[in-house]
């Protein structure tokens, strides 16, 4: 219990000392992680090969590691520091000014908090605390109005000396509870990010009802984020991103180094949910068979429609955290591919789960490349997706002059999970594009403006209708568009895109091998065009029409692919990807075209 004198002379400022030297040290461990990335591993990785340049960047990561865990741990720790500080000063202004109230009137307070003050002759007797339950403030005797007037005004202050102490007592409490779980081990090697989740939590529940999540900007432009996010002070940063990381890491328009850091919090602390739910349903898994008797007295069984539902619970949860661990697993690198850092620019699991990783940082690299999955693209089967960018990342790395690029994996919309019918559908387009708009406007805003990066737009399948609507509903942040494999992008050319019909990229494998182009152009999702459909310039039919993008109509640049199926247009070494990869880096001249 915190007593009047502590109180009285509690010195907030050392906290708050204590506290800018916390954040200092976490700002220092940020800007040492961004020296590292930026100075250091990035020339290494871009001019060095061999063993050693491995082993060197392998401790480059994990020193990259470190300073980002120290980073997140100081700056909790500052911010329980600063919460503490300003939560006390409500309770420590309400007891000065009861006392100097009871100084005021000639009032005695008692260590105990009783308060003692000068008698009358109306007083009948002298006043005395009631007896206080163990742990609880005292207070005097209620004050009868029959009695001296003083009475009811001690009672008064003694009331307020005692509010001003259980509300010291459980900030103190609250606080101290959060700060001594504050620990780690010896070896940084060892620590991951489940750890900071923890943390993150502790601190949450101590300092939530200091540090609101009100003032963080809902529904705004990625530019209006990042304009909040830069009139933030340091601290200010730290704490919202210490204690909201699913809000500030779904932020457009802020840098992929707080995205990244606010996000692995969040997949830690998914994983951790997940893996409870798992844990619950292998615990109460429902009988599979049911064995009834039927009218003819013979004995049937049934697979039991609650064991069904359980089954399909348990298939998406599990599905989720395989996904997370691919999600990890380039996180960690663990690959035996040359790769760069990764970031994690976006993450949650609400419905089939979402995510966006890059491969590089996208905020200072040259080129940018941006793919949209497309049907059945979830969180489960996000593996793949981040795979097709890390091989198009060294593919347009091992273009002539080693461009400087950042692939990205933007699973960032629901995607229809069906060919029949939702892929039939454009309402998954419609909600997507915005979505996929936002991000791009965020990138570019991070960047710097446009022309800070060249960016390409590359959409696979339905991913690539809804690139085209995104095209449509707003102005692609985009220089150039890459389709593979589109049922069409409803619209019917190739320059009614934003980036101009010159920097339109189609690649489709034949018919036999790849029949989505035909389907979509069947369902409707390319556009009508009254003319002459040709085939490498024989016409093959003539009114009006509908165009995909593999269309010779349609006016794209039809990139030569040696794809055989509608999912290899990212093999390793193809021509496919080699194109991909031009287009990537800007090399135009190095693209084949049919």
């Amino acid at each position: 219990m915190v007593t009047i004198d502590e109180l009285k002379n509690l010195d907030r400022s050392k906290f708050t000392k204590a506290s800018d030297g916390w954040g200092l040290i976490s700002s220092r461990a940020n800007a040492a992680r961004e020296r590292v990335d930026q100075q250091i591993t990035a020339r290494l990785r871009g001019t060095q090969k061999g063993d050693a340049a491995t082993a060197a960047l392998k401790n480059l990561d994990t020193l990259t590691k470190n300073y980002q865990y120290i980073h997140a741990e100081c700056g909790l720790i500052r911010t329980a520091l600063s919460g503490l500080a300003e939560e006390l000063e409500a309770p420590q202004r309400k007891l000065k000014q009861a006392l100097e109230d009871a100084e005021g009137m000639k009032f005695t307070v008692k260590p105990d908090g009783s308060v003692e003050y000068p008698k009358t002759p109306s007083t009948p007797a002298p006043l005395l605390p009631t007896p206080a339950a163990p742990g609880a403030m005292p207070s005097l005797l209620k004050p009868d109005s029959t009695l001296d007037p003083n009475q009811a005004k001690a009672q008064e202050i003694a009331n307020r000396i005692g509010d001003a102490l259980k509300e010291a007592s459980e900030i103190d409490g609250r606080y101290t509870r959060a700060l001594a779980k504050l620990t780690t081990n010896s070896d940084l090697t060892k620590t991951d990010w489940s750890d900071v989740a923890r943390d993150v939590k502790d601190i949450r529940a101590a300092a939530g009802k200091h540090f609101s999540d009100s003032k963080i900007p809902k529904g705004k432009s990625p530019k209006e984020n990042a304009k909040w996010w830069a009139n933030l002070s340091p601290a200010e940063q730290d704490e919202y991103a210490a204690l909201y990381p699913a809000s500030i890491g779904a932020m457009d328009g802020l840098p992929a180094a707080i995205r990244d850091g606010a996000n692995r919090i969040v997949l830690t602390e998914s994983r951790e949910d997940l893996l409870q739910q798992l844990k619950s349903l292998d615990a109460n898994q429902p009988e599979k068979l049911l064995h009834f008797m039927r009218s003819d007295a013979r004995s049937e069984v049934q697979i039991s429609p609650k064991w069904e539902e359980w089954k399909s619970e348990r298939e998406q949860v599990s599905g989720k955290l395989d996904g997370m661990n691919a999600i990890q697993r380039r996180l960690d690198l663990e690959s035996k591919e040359d790769l760069p850092e990764a970031y994690l620019l976006g993450f949650d699991t609400r419905g089939n789960g979402h995510a966006i990783v890059a491969n590089g940082n996208p905020d200072s690299a040259a080129n940018t490349a941006v793919y949209v999955p497309g049907t059945t693209a979830r969180l489960a089967g996000i593996d793949g997706d981040i795979k097709r960018m890390t091989r198009l990342w060294a593919a347009g790395r091992g273009m002539p002059g080693s461009p400087d690029l950042s692939t990205v994996t933007w699973l960032g919309y629901d995607a229809p999970q069906s060919i029949v019918p939702e892929a039939m559908s454009e309402e998954y387009a419609h909600a997507g594009a915005p979505r996929l708009n936002n991000f791009l406007d965020g990138l570019q805003t991070a960047q710097g403006g446009p022309g800070r990066s060249h960016t390409t737009v590359i959409g696979h399948s339905y991913g690539s209708t809804v690139v085209g609507d995104a095209s449509n509903k707003g102005d692609l942040a985009a220089d150039d568009i890459i389709v593979a494999g589109s049922p069409g992008m409803l619209v019917k050319e190739a320059g009614d895109l934003d980036v101009g019909k010159g920097h339109v990229w189609s690649e489709a494998a034949s018919t036999v091998d790849d029949q989505v182009p035909l389907g979509g152009r069947v369902v409707g999702l390319g556009g009508y065009k009254m003319g002459v459909q040709t085939w490498h310039g024989i016409p093959y039919n003539v009114g009006l029409q509908q165009t995909v993008p593999s269309d010779e109509a349609f006016g794209a640049n039809r990139m030569t692919t040696d794809s055989d199926s509608h999912s290899h247009y990212w093999e390793p070494d193809s021509v496919s990807l080699r194109n991909q990869a031009a287009v990537v880096v800007g090399q135009y001249k190095k693209v084949e075209l049919e």
